[in-house]
């Protein structure tokens, strides 16, 4: 990493994605994801100080105007946003490898955790792990590689209070070790039912035990209820954020992953920030979450790992102007961290605008993270200096490398990574 600047000056960029037009409080929808008006010509500048862009001008203005400063010259080369990954399971341990022989038998997600495998196997491996730092840390530092420069990072696989929360901390430890980086914290003990219990005693367990203790240690910003049929029910899911967002949590859901389950509408009226996967929601929840200011987290890292072709209807929202965002879903069965990937699958799979799925992979993420004034996803003056410069001077080929990585520099408060 480059030493700390008080100042950094960058100018003759190609083509930049600011997409700091319209309402930053909101995500962009429709054909504002892909309007010209979120981009800045090439030629254009830009000043950093203390981590945050102070000035974006043409290249001769920010000449004339710093001339006595030193100056980093990008030679053409495009600028985008640092990726903002808004649902990751990063921490857990264990090799879940063989299930993929078990897909291609045709057992289903439930017959495989049914057999032992899933969720469950994880959780026993995670349990027993000892070095959770480390293994956090070396899977920030390969995202950080791929471009991300803001994080959400969900707890989940221990489903007992004690290995929560020493989850929870790991991750708090790492806003310490990563000062730069923005880590979105999320308790998820609502992930699976764990071994011993039953789905009603679990759920009590959740309510009067482990939440209480997470609200006591104080790192989790959020909640997260794996809401899907088999799972937790659309009342435990209810029960559960209602007791959260009385302890000051946010709420991020995953619903109607495997069936329309009623999840995507639970969490419009829950004022949900986000709610993941909703492959299977129907339109009039989908409106109702628009409504409600609830973004689609679409995964389609999951679909493809997984093996089958039910692409999230992500241009179908966008048609509708509903608003929706790209994570990579990291987990034990999705083991990439790479937000190009999904940028990948979702224009050449899913038939997204590339300017479209960048702005999913930046602003819009970026808007359910934060209760304050936008300062992540966006390049204008005021936010922070997190942004990639590309290998290529046009913007589309942010996704268009999916066998290695289309960055060239990333910078994190104006630092280089």
């Amino acid at each position: 990493m480059a030493q700390d600047v008080r100042r950094q000056i960058f100018v003759n960029a190609g083509p930049i994605a600011h997409f700091a037009n319209g309402d930053l409080n909101a995500p962009l929808v429709g054909d504002d994801m892909h309007s010209d008006m979120q981009l800045h010509p090439a030629g254009m500048g830009f000043v950093v100080e203390s981590g945050m862009f102070v000035n974006i001008a043409s290249s001769e203005d920010i000449t004339a105007e710093y001339s006595h400063d030193s100056m980093i010259d990008l030679q053409g080369k495009a600028v985008i946003p640092g990726f903002v990954d808004a649902h990751t399971h990063l921490l857990w341990s264990g090799d879940r490898s063989a299930e993929m022989r078990m897909r291609q038998q045709g057992m289903s997600y439930k017959d495989i955790a049914a057999a032992g495998g899933g969720i469950r196997y994880t959780v026993e491996e995670t349990r027993e792990c000892k070095n959770f730092d480390q293994i956090a840390e070396h899977r920030i530092r390969q995202s950080i590689s791929l471009g991300t420069t803001s994080i959400e990072v969900k707890s989940g696989y221990g489903l007992d209070t004690e290995t929560e929360l020493r989850m929870l901390e790991s991750y708090s430890r790492m806003r310490t070790k990563f000062p730069g980086l923005s880590i979105h914290i999320t308790w998820m003990g609502a992930h699976d039912i764990p071994n011993g219990f039953e789905r009603k005693q679990y759920v009590e367990s959740l309510l009067t035990e482990q939440l209480p203790s997470v609200l006591k240690q104080g790192h989790a910003n959020s909640v997260d209820v794996f809401c899907e049929p088999g799972w937790f029910t659309l009342s435990d899911t209810e029960d559960i954020c209602k007791d959260a967002i009385n302890g000051g949590l946010n709420v991020r859901l995953h619903v109607d992953e495997f069936a329309d389950g009623g999840g995507l509408a639970l969490a419009a009226e829950l004022g949900a920030r986000t709610a993941d996967h909703a492959l299977h929601s129907n339109d009039d929840a989908r409106e109702a979450a628009s409504k409600a200011g609830t973004v689609q987290g679409f995964l389609p890292g999951t679909p493809y790992v997984l093996g089958n072709d039910n692409w999230p209807p992500a241009k179908h929202c966008t048609e509708n102007q509903w608003a929706w965002s790209l994570a990579s879903d990291f987990n034990p069965n999705c083991q990439s961290l790479s937000i190009p990937m999904v940028g990948s699958l979702t224009t050449h799979r899913m038939g997204v605008d590339p300017i479209a799925a960048l702005a999913a992979s930046t602003r819009n993420p970026a808007t359910t993270l934060t209760d304050e004034k936008l300062i992540d996803g966006i390049i204008s003056v005021g936010a922070k200096a997190n942004f990639n410069v590309l290998h290529s001077g046009l913007i589309e080929s942010w996704c268009q490398t999916p066998g290695q990585s289309p960055i060239f520099e990333t910078y994190i408060m104006g630092e280089r990574y």
